[in-house]
């Protein structure tokens, strides 16, 4: 290759994308687990009897909305790493086919 030129690898990035799309499935899987999953209803861990119950319910309670909160952001991050890279790898391949075509005397 002589200097300045670059070469992009396609087939990298289709490879880039299609992982992404496990990782933003298994998030959404995630997603749904932290949010419908972990449910604990008031008084499950005891009743009033219990002192310490309430203050494990509200404990509860608050580390489930952190735990939803994370995994909506790395969904986000993924969602929007995985669509960049669709983008770059469509036009890599755009600008791929606008050379060849000007390479073979065509209209680019």
């Amino acid at each position: 290759m002589a200097s300045g030129e670059y070469r992009v690898d396609l087939s990298a990035l289709d490879s880039v994308v299609t992982k992404l799309n496990g990782i933003i499935e298994d998030v959404s899987g995630a997603k749904s687990d932290s949010k419908y999953k972990t449910f604990l209803p008031a008084g499950a861990l005891g009743s009033d009897d219990f002192l310490d119950a309430k203050a494990l319910h509200v404990a509860h309670e608050d580390m489930k909305g952190h735990l939803e909160n994370i995994v909506e952001h790395i969904h986000k991050l993924m969602d929007d790493f995985g669509t960049k890279t669709k983008k770059t790898h469509g036009a890599y391949q755009d600008q791929d086919a606008d050379v060849t075509a000007a390479m073979q005397g065509g209209d680019a």
